[in-house]
């Protein structure tokens, strides 16, 4: 499938964003700058820039131009449909601790199609709403077959282009499918610790896995959010 120019661009400016010629806080290239660096119109390059600013990657400020944004933007598990923009019901997240290979649980082993005892990639995010304030503690798992390709998984920086994007780019897989369940259970002392709960707490568990077009799992995610703040509401024809 051929690669449209401004896709093209997006790509390249995610690329330097990531190896950081432009590090966060720092202006992009403006659409006039971009249109003749290219030599495709300026509409086209103001395209380029409006994917990275659906991304999270990018956002608008006075004066300035587009700035790399400094607080990195990602999603809750789950609720991922094709075509749904990174920043759209996205929100500002921490890295907690450092990536590690570890066993995973039985039910994220089973999800992935893991041997018992094999070691996946664990990655934790503690989501946030604007006002600092947790908003759900976030384990995503990735299986060797994804994680040992794509090293950069393993580091601590934040993944400018999204890390849907970077795998795509390092193995040439990308979701095609996926899967949401979601149960309720009592949060675990390090839940409640990292989403400032007291007390004995019911919170709904959104497991996501996300498959390519083969069926092979390419990670799995499991978003702990307190009940008072879990609501998923869906409009239908009847």
């Amino acid at each position: 499938m051929a690669v449209l120019k401004y896709e093209e661009i997006a790509e390249s400016l995610r690329a330097q964003i990531a190896s950081g010629d432009f590090p966060p806080g720092t202006a992009i290239p403006s659409g006039r700058d971009l249109a003749e660096q290219w030599s495709v119109s300026r509409a086209t390059a103001i395209k380029a820039v409006d994917v990275l600013r659906a991304d999270g990657i990018v956002e608008a400020r006075q004066g300035t131009g587009f700035i790399v944004v400094e607080t990195p933007v990602g999603r809750p598990a789950g609720a991922r449909h094709a075509g749904a923009a990174r920043i759209a019901g996205g929100m500002p997240f921490q890295r907690i601790g450092n990536p590690e290979w570890t066993v995973p649980p039985s039910r994220i082993a089973e999800a992935l199609g893991m041997d018992e005892g094999e070691e996946a990639l664990l990655r934790i995010r503690l989501m946030r709403h604007p006002d600092g304030t947790p908003h759900s503690y976030v384990t995503a798992w990735f299986p060797p077959s994804v994680a040992r390709n794509a090293p950069r998984l393993a580091q601590t920086a934040p993944i400018a282009e999204g890390t849907t994007r970077y795998i795509r780019r390092q193995t040439g897989r990308f979701p095609a499918e996926g899967s949401d369940t979601t149960t309720v259970r009592l949060a675990s002392p390090v839940e409640s610790d990292h989403l400032q709960l007291e007390g004995p707490t019911a919170v709904a568990v959104v497991l996501h896995l996300a498959a390519d077009h083969e069926g092979r799992p390419l990670v799995c995610e499991e978003g702990v959010t307190p009940e008072g703040m879990y609501e998923r509401s869906e409009s239908y024809p009847m």
